[in-house]
This record gives C-alpha cells, sequence and structure tokens, in this order.
C-alpha cells in the first residue's frame, strides 16, 4: 500500500486541544492499545519497551492518523466475530498504525505514561482539552469503536458503541449527551463477547449522523468508508419511507 502522507494541519503537542488532536486520541481511545516487551542493550541489560497500537478499518484514515502522529501502518486481512452475535463473521481489512517503536524512545506521543492513554493517574479518560472539538473526538471514537447497520426490520439506521471497557463507554455517554444535536442513548448492556455496548435511539441518527460527518471534507480527518457506510444507510431507510 501506499505510504504518502497526507497533508493534515497537525499542533506541535499532541495532547493540546486541536481538531487533529480530538481525531487521534477518539481512535486512540477506541481502538488503541500499548504493547509491551522486552529487548537487551548492546551491554547485556534488559530494557522493557512498548508501542502504541491504532486499528482502523480505512487506509484514508490510517495515513491520517500516521501523519498526525508518525508510526509505520501494517495491512492484513482479518476475520472476526460480531460484538453482538458471535456466531456471525466478517471478514475486512485491517490497517495498524504503530507508534513509537524506536528501542530509544521512552515516552509515546510527547508524555511519559504508564498506559500512554488518554487517561489520568486513576484511569479516568481525560478528554477534557479536547472540548472544543466534540465532533472530530466523537467521530474519532465512532470509527475506532462504534459500528453504523441499517436495520431492515424497521428500515431505520442503528449507531451503536462497543468496547470492553465500561467507563470509555460511559465517558462516550457523556460526550453525546454534551453535543450540540439531541442524541438521546440507550443503557449501556452487556455483549456475548464480555464486553459492553450501547445504541443512539434510532429517530436521532439522521441528525447526529450528518452533524458528526459535516465539513470533514474540509480538515481531511475522518475515514471515508464510514462515511460512506452511513450515507448509504441513511440513504436506503429514506427509501424504505417512501
Amino acid at each position: 500500500m501506499s505510504d504518502a502522507r497526507r497533508e493534515i494541519e497537525v499542533p506541535a503537542d499532541p495532547l493540546v486541544g486541536h481538531p487533529a488532536t480530538a481525531y487521534l486520541w477518539g481512535h486512540v481511545a477506541g481502538s488503541g492499545r500499548v504493547v509491551r516487551s522486552e529487548a537487551r542493550t548492546t551491554d547485556g541489560e534488559r530494557r522493557r519497551r512498548e508501542h502504541l497500537e491504532v486499528v482502523t478499518n480505512d487506509e484514508q484514515s490510517a495515513q491520517v492518523l500516521a501523519a498526525i502522529a508518525g508510526g509505520d501502518i501494517d495491512h492484513e486481512t482479518s476475520s472476526r466475530e460480531y460484538a453482538h452475535d458471535t456466531s456471525i463473521t466478517r471478514t475486512e481489512d485491517e490497517y495498524t498504525l504503530s507508534i513509537g517503536e524506536d528501542e530509544d524512545s521512552e515516552e509515546l506521543l510527547g508524555r511519559t505514561s504508564v498506559l500512554s492513554l488518554p487517561v489520568d493517574g486513576r484511569g479516568n479518560y481525560r478528554f477534557g482539552a479536547f472540548s472544543s472539538h466534540d465532533r472530530e473526538l466523537l467521530r474519532g471514537l465512532l470509527e475506532g469503536c462504534g459500528t453504523i447497520c441499517f436495520k431492515s426490520s424497521s428500515g431505520t439506521v442503528g449507531i451503536s458503541f462497543v468496547h470492553d471497557d465500561r467507563a470509555l463507554l460511559e465517558a462516550t455517554q457523556e460526550l453525546l449527551a454534551d453535543c450540540p444535536v439531541t442524541a438521546p442513548v440507550g443503557e449501556l448492556s452487556e455483549t456475548s463477547s464480555g464486553g459492553y455496548w450501547f445504541g443512539i435511539d434510532d429517530d436521532a441518527v439522521p441528525e447526529f449522523g450528518m452533524w458528526l460527518y459535516e465539513d470533514c471534507e474540509a480538515t481531511g480527518l475522518f475515514a471515508p468508508s464510514r462515511r460512506r457506510k452511513l450515507e448509504r444507510s441513511l440513504e436506503q431507510a429514506d427509501s424504505d419511507d417512501e
């Protein structure tokens, strides 16, 4: 795949409030994990190394995240179970961005942290710096751990968020409650795979979805395949209403 980096406006500090950093940390929270390993130095000492991996199913989104945070992208095809029904599997492209693999690097994305994720010392998600960029933050979260589907039984579009970390989904519900469009959500429920999920009320999905991707072309901070899926699903729902 091409390793070209998109021209994205990026601040020097990856933790300051900015549309690009909000989008990045939404993805990191939604689909990121820290991978730890040990390596021997030239003098025989063991040294712990860690790097951050962020996974997306969209190549352009992976390139955007790399433009913001640096790192290398690996592409593979994977099969996985649906979170809501483990009897169904799907095969899809998977792009993994690895950040901070340099053996001389002792911190990730400009901060020394046990997790190098957007959390404070007590494990609470720290999204306050991005309060002025809630659209990009929620877009990153949706693309990182959200699902979009057309519900043929009701002729509506569903948006849900799925994650193993209940606290992240609770933080996402708070962000949705504060966003400028009405987006009521359901209760958190357990998935059959052991994680958690909640959905936005179907009636609110069209307005929320259009707000979420409004003007995204201007910044490039979005996954084209995810936006296309949302648009196709909304068009299908409109067609069923006619």
